[in-house]
């Protein structure tokens, strides 16, 4: 995962009104006796435009959970805290292991014992979960890893690194060595990463930055360029995460443009999949074991596409679970594992699908709320161990530029058996 850029929706005409203030949504105390209007955050009217997309959306939603942890998030941002604190009841109410805490949208709640008593009824029904162990550590410090991939076959691991725009090659004993070095054919910052085991080759998917250049690139399995591919038409684009179908298929999420692409290998095409609902930042993405379903994460929930007759159904999470804000997304023996940002507090899931894959019968927490984990993004499923970068530190990385250079650490890179 990456933090995710301004959602880029058709906008619809907005009033000039601005929002009240916080102090007369009930947060605080009213100093005179006309109410000074709260700041307009940047982007307001595209946080708008998102809130009223998902309002819309909300009465038929199969993931009432994933919506409404949504918009308590936009309401916040947009300053209306009565409104986000009335959602956020709903959400801790609703019992699906959101964790409002140390949400960045809820800064300006924290003042607020209506938000810490939320906050701490929120905590008991996540209590901390911890079965994971450090696999191996990658001493670069600044490397700001997104992407991992594993090739099963030789046993080695490659690991994309948005800052140094380069991808690292780790071997089953944490060696380390560059795969595509730095600078190396004028990459932009690296995100997902996929190996195609026919011929263990490297696919991956880059940023656009500063050159407005988001690809698909390949490597031969010496770290040699072989071939790259631009997102199609005018942007913003933002190719995330990818996922190999076959010898002729690519999937790929687009989170600035909120769409899914298939990339044809031969005629080198890109086309739109079609859903029927907005996507909102997807991201996480993966194939079923057959090849048939094709599943896209966002920040509402997980959607299956039925690649033989290209029918799309909301995957349903099943009582007390949500499936918002999937990062890395896997299939592994007809269950999905994944790294999830959208439920407030970071964690690794296990979710084990119904026979249609259509919907998830159980969920298991594999790790949540520990120290191991900062800021995850992705990993890769390998000997039937779920490996994945635990300490990314995206969060520290700001337009390519390091925040505070006391908080760089090596990168742990986390193992977790799977049942």
């Amino acid at each position: 995962m990456r933090i995710v850029s301004p959602l880029a929706l058709i906008l619809l005409m907005v009033g000039t009104c601005v929002l009240a203030s916080v102090h007369q949504s009930g947060y605080g105390q009213q100093t005179s006796r006309a109410a000074t209007p709260a700041p307009v955050p940047p982007g307001a009217e595209k946080l708008r435009a998102e809130t009223r997309a998902v309002e819309e959306l909300l009465p038929r939603t199969v993931e009432r959970g994933a919506a409404v942890c949504f918009l308590a998030r936009r309401y916040a941002r947009l300053g209306d805290a009565q409104k986000a604190l009335t959602l956020l009841k709903e959400c801790v109410a609703l019992d699906v292991g959101y964790d409002p805490s140390d949400v960045p949208a809820f800064q300006a709640l924290q003042a607020n014992a209506e938000f810490r008593e939320l906050a701490e009824q929120a905590q008991l029904q996540c209590p901390p979960v911890h079965h994971a162990r450090v696999a191996f550590t990658v001493p670069e410090k600044d490397l700001f890893p997104e992407g991992l991939a594993v090739d099963a076959e030789k046993r080695v691991f490659y690991m994309g690194s948005m800052h140094r725009k380069k991808i690292v090659r780790i071997s089953e004993s944490g060696q380390v060595s560059d795969f595509v070095k730095d600078g190396a054919y004028d990459l932009m910052p690296v995100g997902g990463v996929h190996v195609d085991p026919a011929d263990h080759s490297v696919w991956a998917a880059t940023d656009p930055r500063e050159k407005n250049r988001s690809e698909l690139i390949h490597f031969d399995v010496q770290g040699k360029l072989l071939e790259r591919y631009t997102a199609p038409g005018v942007g913003p684009h933002n190719l995330n995460d990818l996922v190999l179908r076959g010898k002729s298929e690519i999937y790929t999420t687009d989170t600035d443009a909120n769409l899914v692409f298939r990339f044809d290998r031969k005629s080198h095409r890109f086309a739109a999949l079609k859903f029927p609902r907005a996507m909102f930042y997807p991201n996480g993405i993966t194939v079923s074991g057959d090849d048939n379903l094709l599943y896209v994460g966002d920040i509402l929930g997980v959607l299956a596409v039925d690649l033989r007759s290209n029918a799309v159904q909301e995957v349903h999470p099943g009582p007390k679970n949500i499936l918002a804000g999937i990062d890395g997304l896997y299939w592994y023996k007809g269950d999905l594992v994944g790294l999830q940002y959208g439920t407030g507090s970071y964690r690794v899931m296990c979710w084990r699908l119904s026979k249609d894959g259509r919907s998830v019968a159980e969920s298991e927490v594999l790790e949540r709320g520990a120290e191991l984990l900062s800021f995850p993004t992705t990993g890769a499923i390998f000997e039937g161990h779920f490996y994945f970068m635990a300490n990314t530190g995206i969060g520290n990385l700001k337009d390519d530029k390091i925040v505070d250079e006391s908080k760089l650490e090596p990168v742990k890179v986390a193992v977790v058996e799977l049942k």
